[in-house]
């Protein structure tokens, strides 16, 4: 017997939104689930030892989120414009797993959630922290329209490195520096620093932070910054 689920809290948040972008869905962090279920450092080790114990709790954790995800987007239909999910596949300075991990534990359930999301005609938008440059065709090539949030400091995750490499490919959702930058910088530095993301990404970015949320040592006045630049 399947366990009820009841989402009348966010389908009616989503049929009052107005006329905006609704990204919705399962937040579907299985990467994350699986660090916590086995430890992080017993992950990936699993992932050489027993591999198939690493893939039968992998599809246990993933089958919930898939049959949830399946139960809510029956019932959102039209009122979602984009899959929006999170999962930090990467560190300051690469990957947290390898790229051949990667493709055994990690590939096939993102490629299943992607495809979801597309039968019923979703984009699809990847939150993930860190480097995840070495994975980025293969990202795309699953179908991620849009990457979100540009961890601007973090190796190869640059405007630059970003627009001269898949400019075009894939479209951008963040890039303005949480590390350093918004913290620190002045308003000015701020507009500065949207005005060369803009030109670098452009037209496919659409600026915010490179984090989920503007955190709490953001002073206003850069995030006033950033808005007013962002719409020039």
């Amino acid at each position: 017997m399947g366990v009820p689920m009841n989402f009348d809290e966010c389908l009616a948040a989503l049929r009052s939104a107005g006329d905006y972008y609704r990204a919705s869905g399962m937040w579907t962090c299985f990467y994350h689930n699986l660090m916590d279920l086995f430890g992080m450092e017993q992950y990936m080790m699993k992932m050489y030892t027993h591999p198939a114990v690493v893939h039968a709790v992998t599809d246990r954790v993933c089958s919930f989120y898939y049959e949830a995800n399946e139960r809510f987007f029956a019932l959102a239909g039209d009122l979602v414009d984009g899959f929006f999910f999170g999962n930090d596949f990467g560190t300051q300075r690469g990957l947290i797993c390898g790229p051949k991990q990667f493709d055994e534990f990690i590939l096939p359930w993102f490629q299943r959630f992607t495809d979801q999301a597309h039968r019923y005609r979703y984009q699809v938008i990847l939150h993930s922290c860190g480097s995840i440059y070495r994975m980025l065709p293969t990202l795309i090539a699953a179908g991620v329209e849009c990457l979100h949030p540009l961890q601007a400091r973090a190796t190869n995750m640059d405007a630059e490195t970003l627009s001269r490499e898949f400019n075009g490919q894939v479209t951008f959702l963040g890039g303005i520096d949480t590390q350093y930058l918004l913290p620190y910088g002045s308003p000015e530095d701020v507009k500065a620093d949207v005005r060369r993301v803009r030109d670098l990404l452009g037209p496919h970015v659409i600026i915010s932070p490179s984090h989920e949320a503007v955190l709490p040592d953001v002073p206003p006045r850069n995030v006033e910054a950033m808005a007013v630049a962002a719409h020039e």
